[in-house]
């Protein structure tokens, strides 16, 4: 009987290896990923021709912009309060007119005679900040705030460049014309660290884009919103809600490490991705627990601010700037250099622990015997946590912001760490020093009762 099972899982296994699958063809690890991989943070910025006041005159927004004081080391510096290791600029945006912030020889859609591009990238390799560029796969807005009618795409003036007659306003079209700006941007711009792409237009996959973006920038990264495309470097997963804590982001993130994963969410709690001209708050304990939680799942966190047409942040976006500011040196080592805990690359159990205690662990890449315990959400009533070691052997508890000694304990696979009197209002952190890890526990049973078929 055991034989004939065996026999059946091995058929099994044999089928299910046998069947090829997108991410097992991707490109999981390479030299150009190193950067990406070694970020923990990244600032998206939504922000074009449709930024609040709204603009239907490409040249006349170019002119507000600029005669509102833009300057591109404000969003580098901003970025930098958040510890953000790049930038991805959305200004060539379905819902945002289209607009290319930098000078180009294709007609089509709006496109700057500033190169607000060119001048971000040159402030990002000043201030050791790396810049993305977003790019669309849709032309189905090309209508969305203008009078009926009217497209912000000019498909005669892109069909007399071509030569051909192109309707930009068709998937095919609107493919053909944003497959020129990819190759234009990649040899424009030497220093644009790569692509940020919102889904995939088949006409870019049909005529090898990505193909020929490896081939000629092989250095070059690409990301890819919302699907698993095998020749992408990271898988993007957007503004994910409905989760328990509801700042546990990867618990909705489905791409499996060790693909290259981020998690991306809009900062304001209302309102668009793009300015529209209010200030929404914050929140605070969300983004935060978003930041760590990702950390402690190897992914990155892309939050998106909504600038206003001047650049400038509003109000409540640039004071939690300031307050990440201050905030995050104080648990940075933490949550930077590390690798998500309690699954590919081992360390303690996070999740949900003592007496309604929530959190998530990381581990140092240096030391795989120095984890973090981030405490996210503190126990109701309790002074000590307790959570599963996995078999770790721990020497050593340290409160992390203070070096101070912690009493703790290990019994029955846990471990629990004591008197703890004060509890952080976002992540309260401890360093705990491991020495291996035991292969197995010791067990014993005790059958109460037992039958033929089922003796003790």
């Amino acid at each position: 009987m055991f034989r004939r099972i065996a026999t059946a899982v091995l058929l099994v296994l044999s089928v299910v290896v046998a069947i090829p699958s997108a991410t097992a063809n991707a490109e999981l690890t390479s030299p150009r990923q190193t950067w990406l991989r070694d970020s923990t943070n990244g600032l998206f910025l939504h922000w074009g021709e449709r930024t609040e006041p709204a603009h239907t005159d490409c040249a006349a927004w170019e002119k507000d912009v600029t005669d509102g004081g833009w300057n591109a080391k404000y969003w580098i510096d901003e970025a930098k309060k958040l510890h953000a290791q790049y930038v991805v600029l959305a200004s060539f945006h379905s819902r945002l007119g289209y607009a290319r912030a930098w000078p180009s020889t294709i007609p089509g859609s709006c496109s700057t005679k500033r190169d607000f591009l060119g001048e971000l990238i040159k402030a990002g390799n000043a201030g050791g900040v790396k810049v993305i560029l977003y790019m669309t796969d849709d032309p189905k807005w090309y209508w969305e705030g203008l009078p009926a009618g009217q497209s912000w795409f000019d498909s005669a003036a892109y069909s007399a460049y071509k030569g051909k007659q192109v309707d930009m306003s068709t998937r095919p079209g609107f493919g053909e014309f944003s497959y020129d700006n990819f190759v234009e941007v990649m040899h424009n711009y030497p220093d644009l660290a790569g692509f940020w792409i919102d889904n995939d237009n088949e006409y870019w996959e049909q005529n090898g884009l990505y193909e020929r973006i490896r081939a000629e920038r092989p250095e070059m990264t690409l990301s890819n919103n919302n699907e698993d495309t095998p020749i992408m470097d990271m898988v993007s997963h957007e503004q994910k809600v409905g989760m328990t804590p509801a700042y546990d982001y990867p618990q909705a993130v489905w791409t499996p490490q060790p693909r290259l994963t981020e998690g991306e969410w809009k900062l304001p709690t209302k309102g668009a991705w793009w300015y529209d001209g209010s200030d929404s708050d914050v929140d605070y304990p969300v983004t935060m627990g978003r930041m760590v939680s990702n950390a402690g799942a190897s992914i990155r966190s892309l939050m998106a601010e909504t600038a206003m047409i001047n650049g400038k942040f509003p109000p409540k976006q640039e004071a939690f700037n300031n307050f990440a500011a201050g905030y995050l040196p104080q648990i940075w080592d933490s949550i930077h250099g590390v690798e998500g805990g309690g699954y590919l690359y081992g360390g303690l159990e996070p999740g949900d622990w003592n007496d309604g205690a929530h959190g998530t662990i990381t581990i140092d890449r240096n030391n795989p015997d120095r984890e973090y315990v981030h405490v996210l959400t503190k126990p109701a009533t309790a002074s000590s946590i307790t959570l599963r070691d996995n078999g770790y052997r721990v020497t050593s508890v340290k409160d992390f912001r203070t070096g101070q000694r912690k009493d703790f304990s290990q019994a029955n696979g846990y471990l629990t760490v004591n008197g703890i009197t004060s509890w952080d209002t976002y992540d309260t952190v401890f360093t705990v020093e491991t020495a291996g890890q035991i292969s197995h526990y010791q067990a014993t049973a005790t059958a109460t009762a037992a039958t033929p078929d089922h003796p003790a």
